[in-house]
């Protein structure tokens, strides 16, 4: 290798490691800036050319992300989910119930509306019941974070990776659900199962008395009109119509407003997420600009043709490496090579999302319900998330890779 390779191969690397830990030391970087710096630094010395760097960035991806934080803002701003999430808890009479319908419907919404959103929305209300019926929050929140990872893998909206997926792959929104619900089903029995186990004293026998939660307020003009734009918007996928376009069109339509100010809808977008994945696109197109896309191939294939096992447990090993939505992106100019690209798709999907379990810096989700947990004085640490992290992902990726085995 030249020296010019050397240099690439360091800037990629290091940012590849500086996306994993989430910061680098003595420095007020996050993800975002760690990527868009290594985009730039590695554009500026000629690993990948600027109009190389342009073509790497997804738009179909960037698009879909953004139309479903558009519509996921609206159902926020109009009540939709505090509503439904009090709902929901409300129906809880025993400890063992209350675990269940967190877990339940937080994978199930997860599915639909982005993980990071749903536990935004719980993780609070979880806390607030928690402490008043004078319980431990912190089985209910492991149970709330790793159900919205688990279900989340159930549709191609349900998380980033899985959008990369499904604009990469071309795989239909109801085929790709139809692959991905049962392990994911599968995978929130687990939970509540091993969360029950090993928090035996926390699920005793004991009643509740009536939840008085807080009356929540709704905007009910454009609850309907949210409600009526994601319905049409799931409509359109079981139709066969692209996911980006439905999305797009379900957003554009929630746009079209006379009250609602447009800066208060683009309040709720995470910008620095966008700004992240197209930052990555060109970080990642630079391994092969840069000479090293048949070193990755050499690296990674083996694992991809030995079977569903090697393929998901080293998808899972990379994206706690490197993180979830990297490894996708290192994954994908391999598999559209590949005999059966579309298996090797949903196994990809499946694994990487599993892998987000395992421990409290595996996703995003975790962060925030271990964050939003410090501000109300309880401490998740890495210890208390891998005690049951760690076994939900082994025995979750482990029926997964069974079902993916016996349809393929």
């Amino acid at each position: 290798m030249h020296i010019d390779q050397y240099i690439s191969l360091f800037i990629i690397l290091l940012t590849l490691y500086g996306i994993a830990v989430g910061s680098y030391p003595a420095f007020r970087m996050n993800r975002a800036t760690i990527a868009l710096v290594g985009a730039a630094v590695l554009i500026f010395i000629g690993s990948i050319k600027l109009e190389q760097a342009y073509d790497a960035i997804d738009l179909n991806t960037i698009l879909l992300l953004f139309s479903m934080m558009i519509i996921n803002g609206n159902l926020r701003i109009c009540g939709f989910f505090k509503l439904l999430s009090s709902k929901i808890i409300s129906f809880a009479k025993t400890p063992n119930q209350l675990l269940a319908l967190i877990i339940f419907s937080s994978g199930i919404l997860s599915a639909f509306f982005l993980n990071d959103t749903v536990v935004i929305i719980f993780t609070p209300l979880v806390i607030e019941v928690t402490l008043a019926l004078k319980r431990n929050p912190i089985p209910y929140l492991i149970g709330l974070v790793t159900a919205a990872n688990i279900g989340s893998s159930a549709t191609i909206i349900g998380n980033p990776q899985n959008m990369i997926i499904g604009v990469s792959s071309g795989i239909p929104f109801t085929k790709y659900a139809l692959y991905q619900t049962p392990p994911s089903l599968i995978g929130l029995i687990v939970i509540w199962i091993v969360i029950t186990l090993i928090y035996k004293r926390e699920f005793d026998k004991i009643r509740f008395e009536k939840l008085n939660l807080p009356e929540v307020k709704t905007y009910r003009p454009l609850l309907i009109k949210s409600l009526v734009s994601s319905l049409l918007m799931i409509i359109a996928f079981l139709m066969g119509i692209s996911v980006t376009l439905a999305a797009f069109g379900a957003a554009s339509l929630l746009l079209i407003t006379r009250r609602l100010k447009p800066e208060r809808v683009f309040m709720e977008i995470d910008w620095s997420l966008l700004v992240f994945f197209s930052a990555l696109f060109v970080v990642t197109k630079s391994i092969d600009t840069a000479g090293f896309g048949k070193y990755l191939s050499l690296t990674l294939e083996p694992y991809i043709t030995k079977g569903v096992t090697s393929f998901a447990v080293s998808s899972a090993l990379l994206s706690n490496i490197v993180s979830n939505v990297p490894a996708v992106l290192l994954y994908r100019p391999i598999i559209p090579k590949l005999i059966n690209p579309e298996q090797a798709w949903l196994i990809l999907g499946m694994a990487t999302t599993f892998a987000g379990n395992l421990t409290l810096i595996g996703s995003v989700a975790n962060l925030i319900v271990a964050e939003t947990a410090k501000k109300h004085f309880i401490k998740l640490s890495f210890m208390e998330y891998l005690k049951s992290g760690l076994i939900i992902t082994i025995i979750s990726l482990f029926f997964g890779v069974i079902w993916f085995s016996f349809i393929f």
